[in-house]
């Protein structure tokens, strides 16, 4: 489908989060991968919108 490479992030989240967070990471890793693109492509497309408004988007 895609070209892929690995990457390493580093997040600060609250607790209850960060530990559900890590227990998905531990069962589904993939699941965190496509969460992580999901966002990443909902911010593109946000982008893009808001330029195409004039708008800044930073």
């Amino acid at each position: 489908m895609w070209d892929t490479r690995m990457v390493k992030l580093e997040v600060e989240l609250p607790d209850g989060i960060a530990e559900h967070a890590e227990e998905v990471q531990r069962t589904d890793p993939a699941l965190l991968s496509r969460v992580v693109l999901y966002g990443l492509t909902r911010r593109t497309i946000y982008r893009n919108l808001r330029s195409r408004d004039g708008s800044d988007a930073s």
